[in-house]
């Protein structure tokens, strides 16, 4: 290398790849054909599980799953790639990091080995269609975001189906043992009921016991099935909104984050006047100069300019 040579810093050179990478990465296209490489895959696994399939295409199939583990690889170096002038951004992101396990484990050997662990990995790819497709990506957001609430939903449901369970056991577990004969013969048919399936049946023979039974079972259908159900939902929905919200303001994050080519600094209004005059004062000088440089040379103090002809 000759001493003349320009050596870029360091710095200068990652944001040049970035952009590069960052410039296939971002393409319609290169999301399209991974996109359609996961629908292929899938349907590859699907296609595996016909036993004469994979005796007469065994080798062929081996080798298409080569071909979409290189095709993935690569996916995820051009994403790391386009994250090269800001590493920290590419580990922040969740979907980086599951595409990146997903693939990289492919390439353990105690894994690879393991026929069983490797389908289940090569099923965990179909989950990334999800990166692909934003709506389905906010609502898998905000179901992980849910899960809070859903833990005291359960809780609540739980302790309404234990007190529901021993007072159907206290008033129908004699005259009707198969539904209420123990404990978990009573929650399993309250759980069944949630659902309102055979709730008809269950009042019928409710009423052959005690006229009373249709004030247990309309208060439990009331608060089991559309309070406690439409409080789940009220909480997904919040989750939902809260997801959304989380996906545009990581999409504003991350268009803030690219660097910003410098722009010329716009003058102010002071500037621009000044500006202004000067280039009048040139262009009366020009003028001045331009009328000097055009007139008739000065007479003398005793020179007297003669008439015309045909003047007096």
């Amino acid at each position: 290398m000759s001493s003349n040579t320009i050596r870029l810093p360091e710095s200068t050179r990652r944001a040049a790849l970035a952009a590069r990478c960052r410039t296939v990465v971002e393409a319609r296209w290169f999301s399209a054909t991974v996109f359609a490489l996961i629908l292929a895959n899938a349907a590859v696994l699907g296609i595996e599980t016909y036993s004469g399939v994979i005796d007469r295409l065994d080798d062929e199939l081996k080798l298409l799953e080569h071909a979409f583990l290189m095709v993935f690889t690569a996916e995820i170096v051009l994403r790391a790639g386009a994250h090269a002038d800001r590493p920290r951004a590419f580990w922040r992101d969740p979907w980086n990091l599951f595409d990146l396990a997903v693939v990289a484990c492919a390439f353990v050997p105690v894994v690879r080995e393991n026929a069983t662990v490797l389908r289940l990995l090569r099923l965990a790819r179909v989950l990334r269609a999800a990166r692909f497709l934003p709506q389905l990506r906010i609502v898998l957001v905000a179901v992980g975001r849910s899960l809070p609430g859903t833990v005291s939903f359960l809780f609540v449901g739980g302790l309404l189906l234990y007190v529901y369970a021993m007072v159907g056991w206290v008033f129908f577990g004699q005259a009707d043992p198969e539904h209420f004969g123990s404990i978990g013969r009573a929650v399993l048919t309250l759980f069944l009921l949630m659902t309102l399936d055979g709730l008809g049946d269950a009042v019928r023979a409710g009423l052959e016991i005690s006229r009373w039974s249709i004030v247990y079972y309309a208060s439990y259908v009331l608060i089991a099935s559309f309070v406690l159900v439409n409080v789940l939902i009220g909480v997904v929905i919040t989750s939902l909104d809260e997801a959304r919200a989380m996906e545009e303001r990581e999409e504003r994050e991350e268009r803030e984050a690219l660097p910003v080519p410098p722009q010329p600094a716009h003058a102010s209004e002071e500037d621009v006047r000044t500006r202004i005059a000067t280039a009048r004062r040139a262009l009366d000088e020009l003028e001045e100069c331009l009328a000097r440089c055009g007139a008739p040379h000065s007479m003398g103090p005793d020179e007297t300019a003669s008439p015309l002809p045909g003047h007096s």
